[in-house]
């Protein structure tokens, strides 16, 4: 097994940890955003104001995109599985 197998395996897997985390981490980015936007315009310092809805943010678009993340992550997996006979070289 050559060393430019490792580095594309690895970088696969990077690739496809930044596919999945991506919308989780961008709604709590973006609702992160807003809620401070809006503390900020009124005035109002509450922390729970900041942290109660990026978490039911994230939950809703973890709930809404969990199927197409578990099939991708079982594809991967199972693409892996297959080319372990490739990969020793048998």
């Amino acid at each position: 097994m050559s060393a430019g197998m490792f580095v594309e395996l690895g970088r696969e897997a990077i690739v496809l940890t930044l596919t999945l985390g991506f919308p989780v981490l961008m709604t709590a980015l973006v609702v992160g955003f807003l809620v401070g936007l809006f503390q900020a315009l009124t005035q109002i310092q509450e922390q729970t104001l900041a942290f109660v809805p990026k978490v039911l943010a994230v939950l809703l678009v973890l709930s809404l995109t969990l199927p197409w993340m578990m099939t991708t992550m079982v594809e991967y997996t199972r693409q892996l599985i297959e080319n372990i006979p490739h990969t020793l070289g048998r």
